[in-house]
């Protein structure tokens, strides 16, 4: 209210200079000499208004302070608080990407590595900013990661899953009398899924050309590479997974999707029908649609585009409103260079709400730079250190196509 009484008061005194100019000139006319009289009238009562408003506020925040409750002032202290705030961690990471490209350009002296970036325990050198912006890329380019369900915790992590083992110990609901007690039944928790974390590490050469070159990029082009083999390697684990080659009972490394036992099995080693492609996605209980997503290989996207149902529709259907630019049964169709081809006994596709994928990462991205290693080839390398795993949390919300073996 009070800006809005500035504002026409403001207005009002203008006009009122003006009118004093002209008066200044020649004598004012009956009209404009009454404009004159009621904007001194209407100016004086708007500052009385103003004061009491004044007034009205301090007897407020006098209360407020008695009650504990936030005033005025305390509200803009806390915005100027927030700004502050963000304008330091701006500079933060405008300081920290300065200080990481001359880490790379090796164009630093030891006293403003040490000031600028922080080391780890490995003398792996950590800008918080720069491995944040390596983890939203990864993020951006593997969606099946970015819609599991993340876990950053360190050490061993169980997640208890809900399973109704047998009949007896399902819950029940049913009519009942008055007077006549209920039977009890409950579900039990099993902690059937562990994640542990393995030790994984993506290296890239860059050319000492382009570091060399001061007007290139250096930082994007070095996030990037990272990103990209980053996220590749990941996808990879989540798909395929890495079990031990003598007991797939005894899992070496990442397990991901590998452990996925809700599979509807293709009558063929070599071709897959519209009616297998509806029996894969009615595996997915109902509540689990809404976020369903297909992934598969390019190959089998192209054999998929040649089905049709009875009415002869092709099934999958060019889409620019879904997020991959293609659906399948309404659902949008992820490719992935990592799915195996449609060939005797692999999993070709999966279909399903990827938060019943769990996935942990334990430790945060390190990266360092090795000036020696690829000196003969005229290179840097960057390597980047992260410890991750993943496992299948809810069966039912995942289901994969096998071919026939």
């Amino acid at each position: 209210m009070s800006k809005i009484l500035e504002e026409k008061k403001n207005d009002l005194i203008t006009r009122g200079e003006e009118l004093t100019k002209v008066m200044n000139e020649r004598e004012l006319t009956p009209d404009e000499a009454q404009e004159l009289a009621e904007i001194r009238d209407d100016v004086r009562k708007i500052k009385e208004a103003l004061g009491l408003e004044e007034d009205m506020r301090e007897i407020l925040d006098a209360e407020a302070k008695k009650d504990n409750v936030p005033t005025e002032e305390d509200s803009m202290n806390t915005e100027r608080a927030c700004e502050e705030e963000k304008r330091a961690l701006e500079q933060r990471a405008l300081q920290e990407e300065k200080a990481f490209e001359a880490y790379i350009r090796n164009s630093y002296n030891e006293r403003g590595a040490e000031t600028d970036l922080t080391k780890g325990d490995n003398g792996a050198v950590i800008p918080a900013t720069i491995a944040n912006r390596i983890i939203k890329k990864v993020y951006d380019i593997c969606p099946i990661l970015e819609r599991s369900t993340k876990f950053n915790v360190k050490g061993t992590l169980t997640i208890p899953y809900y399973n109704e083992v047998a009949p007896a110990d399902h819950i029940t609901v049913a009519y009942a009398e008055e007077f006549t007690p209920l039977t009890s039944h409950v579900g039990k928790f099993t902690s059937t899924i562990t994640l542990t974390g393995f030790l994984a590490g993506a290296l890239v050469k860059v050319s000492r050309s382009l570091i060399n070159n001061s007007q290139f990029n250096i930082v994007d082009y070095v996030i990037d590479l990272m990103a990209e083999h980053i996220a590749r390697f990941i996808e990879k684990e989540l798909l395929i997974g890495t079990p031990a080659v003598v007991d797939p009972e005894s899992p070496a490394k990442v397990l991901g999707l590998y452990t996925l036992t809700n599979a509807v099995t293709a009558a063929s080693e070599t071709a897959i029908t519209a009616d297998e492609i509806v029996k894969l996605h009615d595996a997915v209980k109902d509540r689990y649609q809404s976020n369903a997503i297909w992934i598969m290989s390019p190959a089998t996207r192209t054999a998929l585009r040649l089905l049709k149902d009875e009415m002869g529709r092709y099934l999958l259907q060019d889409d620019i409103s879904s997020p991959f630019g293609s659906s399948l049964l309404g659902k949008p169709v992820y490719v992935s260079d990592n799915m195996p081809e449609i060939a005797s006994g692999n999993n070709v596709i999966y279909y399903g709400d990827m938060k019943g994928l769990a996935t942990k990462f334990d430790e945060e991205i390190n990266i360092q730079v090795l000036r020696e290693r690829f000196a003969d080839e005229h290179a840097d390398g960057v390597v980047g250190w992260f410890s991750f795993d993943a496992k299948t949390m809810d069966q039912q919300m995942i289901a994969k196509l096998t071919m026939a073996s």
